[in-house]
């Protein structure tokens, strides 16, 4: 069992910058394929990023190219999730979720263990 627990959402304006967290605990962390998922209110869970085990390759969705940055730090066992420019449609909860998978998934159902998520505000 992997542990996560995500951190680091709020209320913020749009333009602004936010840096999520994801913090995992029981099993080894670096063995794992983490990936960011985002929800908004009335609207299925959607893929946003995903970084391989050893943080040498990431994957984007095409709505946060340019905008987002994901990054992780094994010896910490933390995901983490770099947004920047932020938009009222970036407003969601945003989750982390761990997958056995060699190659970064976009499937929910790739993906093991998930956190409860965080909750990202964007006003106009």
């Amino acid at each position: 069992q992997v542990q996560l627990v995500e951190s680091g959402g709020g209320l913020v304006q749009a333009g602004d910058s936010l840096r999520l967290s994801c913090v995992a605990s029981g099993r080894t962390f670096s063995p794992y394929t983490m990936g960011w998922f985002r929800q908004a209110p009335g609207k299925e869970r959607e893929f946003v990023s995903g970084i391989n085990w050893r943080g040498s390759s990431t994957y984007y969705a095409d709505s946060v190219k340019g905008r987002f940055t994901c990054s992780r730090d094994n010896a910490k066992n933390t995901l983490y999730l770099q947004i920047h420019s932020l938009k009222p449609e970036d407003t969601a909860v945003y989750y982390c979720a761990a997958s056995r998978a060699l190659v970064i998934p976009t499937t929910l159902d790739s993906y093991n263990y998930w956190g409860q998520g965080t909750q990202v505000t964007v006003s106009s």
